[in-house]
């Protein structure tokens, strides 16, 4: 049997991707997106349909005093709901939706975002039951995630590098968090200038079980779900966590290798293993954060790579808007020459029927049939309406 069929009598699979074709290729149970996947997502022929509608509703919706910014902002979360909702169409489970990561530091705006992207998927008849709101693990976050989680809408706390973030999620009552095991070995390769480590020995996993084991010991009813993997050996170490949550690429590698996989992470054996339980208020929480430079430096860096991916993915989104606009002129600009030229409405202009100059009739009928079509007038457009923008 293969590795991804025996992790999965042990442990819940998530598809971390955006990508729709993937999702239907691997059924995981859950998923999770956040705008890197989104990002790269969009730019794919097959879903650029669902940009762009999502694009003009969000124009429309804020109307024509509305900035760039506001239009790109409101489309971004529209776009996160409507690729949740394009994958809840696939998988029996939930979906993870993203915060903007910018509010991370913000208790009252991330609760604001949360309960607006909620509203969103009740718009289209999903309930809270199918949808994680994906929030940094700062206390600020954690707060937020408290007050939701009282609301009945549930939360994963994403950028979590450190006990203290996963004690303080789990005393706040969130549903699910997850842990970057790939990330932390990247901090302590740099830090150390070793090369690799053993899957045993791995920083990530030692982190991701030491937390598991301290909800099972003290019967936490947060879900732990390793994410952010480097390689399979990291995954095959934690056989058995709550869930975890694998690219396309490490599930393909999983599905295609025949091994035996013991379980290594055990909720009975961890009850029974002598550990300290921490008090963790704001203070301490400060403290312990403060104390471990790999946590700390690393939710500064994740914070500020999704603000990254944020607004590359809202550059991306402003240029296909203009784009839009521009097609949507030519289009009207098009039609308009055509009910002012085509006198008998048969769909193409003849040399008789053209009132401009001979010179401008023959530039625009490439072909020279005598007839002009109303793709080559908006070619002829097309070309004006771009010297027009560079000259």
């Amino acid at each position: 049997m293969n590795l991804l069929d025996q992790l999965r009598q042990m442990t819940v699979v998530v598809a971390d991707t955006g990508d729709i074709q993937a999702i239907e290729q691997f059924t995981p149970r859950d998923a999770t997106t956040n705008p890197s996947l989104i990002t790269a997502a969009a730019q794919m022929g097959e879903y650029q349909a669902i940009v762009d509608e999502t694009l003009l509703k969000a124009k429309a919706d804020l109307g024509s005093a509305a900035t760039e910014k506001e239009i790109t902002s409101l489309a971004f979360d529209r776009l996160a709901v409507a690729f949740g909702l394009k994958i809840l169409q696939i998988i029996p489970g939930r979906v993870s939706t993203e915060v903007d990561a910018r509010l991370s530091y913000d208790t009252e705006a991330t609760i604001k975002k949360a309960r607006d992207l909620i509203a969103q998927y009740a718009a289209a008849g999903i309930g809270p039951d199918r949808v994680l709101i994906k929030i940094a693990s700062t206390w600020e976050g954690i707060k937020a995630a408290e007050v939701l989680e009282k609301e009945g809408i549930h939360c994963n706390l994403t950028l979590l590098f450190g006990l203290h973030q996963a004690i303080a999620c789990a005393e706040a009552g969130v549903t699910l968090i997850s842990p970057f095991v790939g990330r932390i070995l990247d901090w302590y390769k740099k830090s150390t200038g070793r090369a690799s480590y053993a899957p045993q020995e791995d920083p990530g996993v030692v982190s991701v079980t030491a937390i598991y084991n301290y909800y099972k010991k003290f019967g936490y009813h947060t879900e732990v779900m390793g994410a952010s993997f480097r390689n399979i050996g990291e995954i095959t170490e934690l056989a058995g966590c709550d869930l975890l949550t694998i690219s396309p690429a490490l599930l393909a590698q999983l599905k295609s290798t025949e091994a035996e996989l013991p379980r290594k992470l055990d909720a009975t054996k961890a009850a029974g293993l002598e550990i300290e339980r921490i008090s963790l208020d704001w203070a301490t929480f400060n403290q312990m954060h403060a104390a471990d430079p790999m946590a700390s430096e690393k939710l500064d860096e994740g914070i500020k790579g999704f603000t990254k991916a944020l607004e590359t993915l809202e550059d991306l989104l402003a240029r296909r808007l203009a784009r839009l606009e521009g097609e949507a002129t030519l289009t009207h600009a098009t039609e308009d020459i055509f009910h002012v030229y085509d006198l008998d409405g048969d769909g193409i202009i003849t040399r008789e029927e053209w009132l401009g100059s001979d010179a401008v009739f023959d530039a625009l009928d490439t072909n020279q049939d005598g007839k002009v079509t109303p793709e080559e007038i908006g070619a002829g457009l097309g070309v004006v309406l771009h010297l027009a923008k560079v000259g």
